[in-house]
């Protein structure tokens, strides 16, 4: 592997862990829904609810 064969493979891994950080971005900014409810939940289940 000669100079040229180097920096072809770090710019190659350059571009992947870029494309790996915009996906990861991309990803974290759709997943932000805001606050969750403060009401509601779980409720503990008696007689008829358990069936």
């Amino acid at each position: 592997m000669g100079r040229s064969g180097l920096f072809t493979l770090i710019r190659r891994a350059l571009v992947a862990v870029g494309a790996g950080i915009a996906v990861a971005a991309a990803i974290r900014g759709r997943g932000s829904g805001g606050t969750p409810p403060r009401q509601g939940g779980w409720r503990e289940l008696h007689g008829d609810d358990l069936r």
